[in-house]
């Protein structure tokens, strides 16, 4: 199969919408970053998406509409918990798990009594959706474990010769997977952080609560509940070690294990702020350490550069795990497999 890669027009947005409908998968762009999408009310296309990613299929599916109307055919119940979530921050980065309706299929919900409903933002995806004429599922479009594609190049690195069709909507805003917050039962539980933060859902609510695995891995066995729980997730092929602490002792850390790798034979690479002074050892920007949003922007494309320089070690700087930082700091933490050195 040939993968075409075209920009978002109103001819290319029809011509997604009629893949969409005869069952193949289409890249989508968000403001979050490129899904995988594919038909939300068919089996075939939701198997389809999990060949395609080579993604185990005990992980959920995220749903996406175009507009706050087309959820209830999807679901069997709307708590005004949810509906306050969704008149405060849709369309934008946040998904919202509700008991699902018959309609979606088990592979969708990977067999869960629930799914996960987005709205998003960008008028590229809601065009593609009313396009399709039906909800769109579309996880994140890389390569199962492999960091999140934030421009189309990066999903044509991984899906390549997989799908007919990436639609290229330029960079995407905001970096990181939506905010995934379960708004079944009394006080909202966010499963996974992003652009819609814990403090943004208490000031709406009064009451949220930060799931335990946002911050550390799940037990084997333990039901997935959302996507990005998985224990490593958005991998570069580099080892990847994080540094947590005063600025001054992370600097000093990494560049003693950078040397350390070095003298072995290793090519390490940091990932790291603008105002931190490395030495002149090779360093990837996350931006300002002002700007936790840099980080978030720019997070998944510094993992992919190191792959794409052939890096063997990443040594990252930890971001201040509140507002949008825990939602980086979930992804780094994933792509690292949790080893975080405290110093």
């Amino acid at each position: 199969m040939q993968t075409h890669v075209k920009p978002v027009t109103p001819e290319t947005l029809a011509e997604g919408g009629a893949l969409i409908r005869a069952g193949e998968l289409v890249g989508m762009p968000t403001e979050t970053v490129y899904g995988l999408g594919g038909n939300a009310l068919d089996a075939r296309a939701a198997l389809r998406i999990f060949e395609a990613k080579g993604r185990p299929a005990d992980n959920p599916l995220i749903v996406h509409v175009a507009a706050v109307e087309e959820v209830a055919p999807l679901v069997s119940a709307v708590p005004e918990a949810a509906r306050r979530l969704m008149r405060a921050f849709w369309p934008g980065p946040m998904t919202l798990i509700l008991p699902k309706a018959a309609c979606i299929p088990a592979e969708v919900s990977a067999g869960l009594d629930t799914v996960g409903i987005r709205l998003p933002s960008s008028a590229a995806a809601r065009g593609l959706i009313r396009a399709a004429g039906v909800p769109i599922a579309a996880p994140s479009g890389n390569r199962s474990g492999r960091p999140s594609p934030t421009t189309a190049a990066h999903m044509l690195e991984d899906m390549d010769g997989r799908i007919p069709l990436i639609l290229d909507g330029g960079p995407c805003e905001v970096g990181l997977e939506s905010s995934v917050i379960d708004a079944t039962g009394e006080v909202p539980v966010i499963l996974r952080p992003g652009g819609v933060t814990p403090e943004m859902v208490e000031r709406l609510l009064g009451s949220v609560r930060v799931d335990e695995h946002v911050m550390s891995p799940l037990a084997e066995g333990d039901v997935v509940r959302s996507p990005g729980m998985k224990y490593k997730h958005y991998a570069p092929k580099a080892k990847t070690v994080i540094f947590d602490g005063a600025a001054e002792r992370v600097i000093a850390a990494i560049c003693a294990r950078y040397d350390e790798a070095e003298a072995a034979g290793e090519r390490p690479a940091i990932l790291g702020f603008d105002e931190h002074d490395f030495g002149g050892r090779t360093r990837i920007s996350l931006g300002s350490v002002k700007r936790p949003q840099d980080a978030a922007a720019r997070l998944f494309g510094a993992l992919r550069e190191l792959d794409e320089r052939g890096e063997t070690v990443a040594l990252c700087e930890a971001v201040e795990a509140t507002g949008i930082g825990l939602a980086v700091m979930n992804r780094m933490a994933r792509a690292a497999g949790f080893d975080i050195v405290q110093t």
